[in-house]
């Protein structure tokens, strides 16, 4: 072999050396470890984009939640806002049917001027319309009968020759109202607590208003709802004349226990509606008239205080309403004869929280009389009047309630006989809303515990 000479071999070597160079990345980093970065950069890139995907997911499903928890929300809001009352329920009882409780709200379209006509007297139980805007009204405990003059908000001195009564409690002098010919005979009717032996009971009595209208003259006793308790609470007291003249009179059963139990008693007249004559004898076509073991002047019983009674101006039907225990306030219609379960069954608890009689609230299973309506909450009821009427035309046959707790007038929305809606009026005003009545011109009238009288009219057609 030829020998190489020395300078062929330095440049041989020269160029392989730039080659290998050439091979080489700028940054001294091979190919592999590029491809770990990118790799370790590419899923850390993916761990955040599934984090982000993962928040974003629970993000959007505590958004589904919340539209869900919102739709849920504006339902229960939508089923409570059909409903006048907006207060849970204090018992778990069913009812009987679903129109008897919890009726949807209404609301009066026409606009109202409420006025308090008078006030400063002390608790004006009853009142009746005996003259064009003027008032008989009785203060329940001086047990003063007086005059008010809705036209200029006068009332007159007390008209003597009201009876004696015992007003402890919730006794005093009730109710009153005018004989159908009180225009000839001037005869005024009242009900009241009295003493007698053993102790009190709701009567009823009446004299003739003096033609200055000052006096009661000839007062008389003409009935006592026996037997007499020594207690002081549920006397009833609603009188209403029926279009044959004679009087129907509620009572309540005195509440106690066990006295209460005697609103199932045909011998006793507590918590009972009763017929009588103008002259205080049983009405002869009374349901239990032939039964001897019967008081001749029972209508209705099982009631347990009944404070507001009417007619309904279409079908001529006698509605009354009663005071349940907590809950269960009673809305009935009243046939002869019936039995409507008070203190075997109701839809309301005792006070202390205890069930009645076992939580029995099914009526007409126990072979008693369904309310038509009741309420739980308490409404309080107390006074009570159809509004036969047509000067607020989308008021007439609806029937307007006194509420005692809470303060405020309720007004029921009737077709055939069931409840289709409920309004509670003057709900600001923080009184006692004792009676209620609809004068002849249309007015709504209405009577508190804080000694106020107030007139509701349509907005314009009130008195000037």
């Amino acid at each position: 072999m030829g020998k190489i000479s020395w300078s062929r071999l330095t440049f041989l070597l020269m160029l392989v050396f730039v080659l290998a160079l050439a091979a080489c990345g700028d940054d001294g980093t091979s190919d592999e470890e590029n491809i770990e970065e990118a790799t370790a950069e590419s899923d850390t890139a993916t761990e955040e984009t599934e984090e982000s995907t993962e928040e974003s997911k629970e993000t959007t499903e505590e958004g589904e939640e919340s539209e869900e928890s919102t739709e849920e929300s504006d339902e229960s809001t939508d089923a409570e806002s059909e409903s006048a009352e907006t207060e849970p329920k204090v018992t778990d009882f069913e009812p009987a049917f679903e129109e008897q409780t919890r009726a949807p709200e209404v609301e009066t379209e026409a606009e109202l001027d409420v006025e308090v006509v008078a006030e400063g007297l002390g608790v004006p139980w009853g009142m009746v319309e005996f003259d064009t805007n003027r008032l008989l009204v009785t203060q329940r405990d001086s047990a003063e009968l007086l005059i008010v003059n809705l036209e200029d908000g006068s009332v007159s001195d007390p008209i003597e020759g009201t009876p004696e009564v015992n007003s402890e409690d919730q006794g005093g002098l009730l109710d009153v109202t005018v004989a159908p010919d009180f225009d000839e005979s001037r005869t005024v009717f009242m009900t009241f607590s009295q003493d007698i032996e053993g102790g009190t009971v709701t009567a009823v009595g009446k004299g003739m208003l003096s033609k200055d209208e000052t006096a009661l003259e000839d007062f008389e006793v003409i009935f006592q709802a026996t037997p007499a308790y020594e207690g002081t609470l549920h006397y009833g007291g609603r009188i209403i004349f029926d279009d044959d003249g004679n009087l129907f009179l509620t009572t309540g059963e005195r509440s106690d226990d066990p006295i209460r139990e005697r609103a199932q008693d045909l011998d006793a007249y507590l918590g009972k509606v009763i017929h009588i004559t103008p002259d205080g004898e049983p009405v002869e076509s009374n349901p239990f008239i032939e039964d001897e073991d019967a008081l001749d002047g029972i209508y209705s019983y099982g009631h347990r205080n009944i404070q507001g009674v009417d007619f309904h101006p279409e079908t001529g039907d006698l509605w009354i309403v009663e005071f349940g225990p907590q809950a269960g306030d009673e809305l009935n219609i009243i046939e002869p004869g019936n039995n409507y379960g008070w203190p075997i069954v109701s839809y309301g608890i005792e006070y202390s929280g205890e069930l009645i009689n076992d939580g029995i609230s099914e009526h007409e299973a126990q072979g008693f009389v369904e309310p038509r309506y009741y309420w739980d909450p308490t409404s309080a009821p107390s006074g009570m009047s159809f509004y036969d009427n047509d000067a607020i035309s989308e008021w007439e046959n609806n029937l307007f309630i006194g509420g005692l707790a809470p303060n405020y007038i309720v007004r029921v929305v009737i077709e055939d006989d069931t409840i289709v809606g409920e309004e509670r009026l003057l709900t600001e005003e923080g009184e006692r809303f004792r009676d209620i009545l609809v004068t002849e011109d249309g007015a709504l009238i209405a009577s508190t515990d804080g000694g106020k009288i107030y007139r509701i009219t349509e907005a314009g057609e009130g008195s000037e």
